[in-house]
């Protein structure tokens, strides 16, 4: 176990550290820093950026790359915030264990249970999307057993070992990233005129203006964006299971981003270059757009082959997220003691098989109670991604405050003081209000607030049950 505290570090609470963090053990370090990045990437990228990003682009149009530069300023924030603690606590249960470190038990309860729930309704939706995808090729075959294959084969690779996991992850995410990169090229090509004729800024200047619906449509547009960015704090829960946390940690946070906004920026920007804002639909994809132009053939099979690879990544990704929460709820004493049992390769499997049964529920909902029961799920999805991130940034002020009483501060990452960090609970406070605003988004706010309320009472009933497995609250100043 990686040191978790500056050795001579001032507080008397380490001591209470070293035991919150120590519960985790058993886990195997096998992640290689080129996994690791390749990862953040893969768990951030999904099929949005190929297919759902048309709706922030409707939304904002052309301005559409102010929305996404403001979100990406939010996830920078976030990144250096988790950078900061990641390093210093390099374990599973990740943003989770920091909240019931540094804020309260109640956080780390609720931060886990609801980031939970959120993967498991994205797997399901992500799973039954790549059954959608196969049926380009084999119409006749049905949904039914792509699901079930494709869930058995990656509840499988996750089962074995840390190192498959990583290993899969990694060609997936590969695939993404070179399609991306080759749509930025051509995209690029098509804009300036090199090998092709010339469009130029036509198309954004054209059709309405540069901010057709005005500021609103661009601040409304980055509720859209930030959902697109959630998935980079999988680079900290696989802290727990890196070969050396202290050094790859640091270089996969700052790649990830930075790939990130690369991506996404220049992706929407090349996107909305190319094809006026006004003809970009809701139910295709827009890189279909690009490669049908530039006469790449059978350019819509490519890109379906491409956004598959992206749901199953996403899929993979989702189940390693969901095995390690529930792990670290167990280890905390919020589940049951059996749901924190390792296999012999230091694989959390029966936190993997119980994970994907709530995944299969998920998706018995979706097909039974698709417009009552499952949009309140959804809802509660969507609200748990920004609380888990809003969190963060609490957890963050909290950690700066006690740490600044070590002999030697971990490494920093932010700059001096709590504004970037204020910065980023305002951003994202401001995002979560504008969901009402935001077509299909107002039922973050009228289920997710009644999803925190119930499990604060799931909270205050399991601490009454069993007081003995749950600390008395966040550590105090020393």
């Amino acid at each position: 176990m990686a040191e978790i505290a500056p050795a001579g570090a001032k507080s008397p609470s380490v001591g209470e550290h070293v035991e919150l963090v120590e519960r985790e053990a058993g886990l195997h370090r096998n992640l290689t820093p080129r996994q690791l990045s390749m990862i953040a990437i893969g768990g951030a990228i999904g099929t949005g950026l190929f297919l759902g990003s048309a709706i922030s682009v409707k939304l904002a149009g052309p301005g559409v790359i102010f929305s996404y530069l403001a979100a990406a300023a939010i996830a920078l924030c976030l990144m250096w915030a988790l950078g900061e603690m990641t390093v210093a606590h390099p374990v599973a249960g990740s943003f989770g264990v920091y909240a019931e470190m540094y804020v309260h038990p109640w956080a780390g309860f609720a931060m886990r249970y609801s980031y939970w729930l959120a993967q498991v309704i994205a797997t399901g939706s992500e799973v039954v999307a790549a059954s959608i995808y196969c049926q380009h090729w084999f119409p006749n075959v049905p949904p039914w057993m792509w699901i079930a294959g494709f869930s058995a084969a990656l509840v499988y690779v996750n089962a074995r070992s840390v190192a498959s996991f990583g290993e899969f992850e990694y060609w997936f995410a590969m695939i993404k990233v070179l399609t991306i990169a080759v749509f930025l090229i051509l995209g690029a090509a098509l804009l300036l005129g090199f090998g092709f004729p010339r469009i130029g800024v036509a198309n954004y200047t054209g059709h309405g203006g540069f901010l057709p619906n005005g500021w609103q449509g661009v601040g409304l547009g980055v509720a859209m964006a930030i959902f697109s960015f959630l998935g980079i704090e999988i680079v900290a829960v696989t802290s727990g299971e890196a070969k050396d946390p202290t050094t790859a940690l640091p270089r996969a946070l700052r790649w990830t981003l930075g790939r990130l906004g690369l991506f996404y920026i220049g992706g929407l920007a090349v996107v909305v270059g190319i094809v006026p804002w006004n003809d970009v639909g809701l139910g295709e994809s827009p890189f279909v757009n690009v490669f049908e132009i530039v006469g790449i053939p059978a350019a819509a099979g490519v890109m379906n082959f491409v956004v598959l690879t992206a749901a199953l990544s996403s899929v993979n990704c989702n189940l390693y997220l969901m095995a390690r929460m529930l792990f670290s709820l167990s280890r905390a004493g919020y589940a049951p003691a059996g749901f924190g049992r390792l296999s012999k390769r230091g694989a959390p499997v029966v936190a993997l098989l119980v994970s994907s049964a709530g995944m299969f529920a998920a998706l018995f909902i979706d097909h039974w109670f698709h417009a009552t029961a499952y949009v309140y799920m959804l809802g509660s999805a969507f609200l748990g991604g920004i609380f888990v991130w809003q969190m963060i940034f609490v957890t963050h002020l909290a950690f700066r405050r006690r740490t600044a009483k070590w002999d030697k501060p971990p490494m920093r990452f932010a700059p001096r003081g709590p504004w970037s960090s204020l910065l980023g609970l305002a951003g994202l406070t401001a995002v979560l209000i504008s969901t009402w605003w935001v077509p299909g988004l107002r039922i973050t706010l009228i289920a997710g607030v009644p999803w925190l309320v119930f499990i604060s009472l799931c909270y205050l009933v399991w601490r009454k049950v069993r007081p003995q497995k749950i600390s008395d609250g966040a550590l105090q100043d020393g």
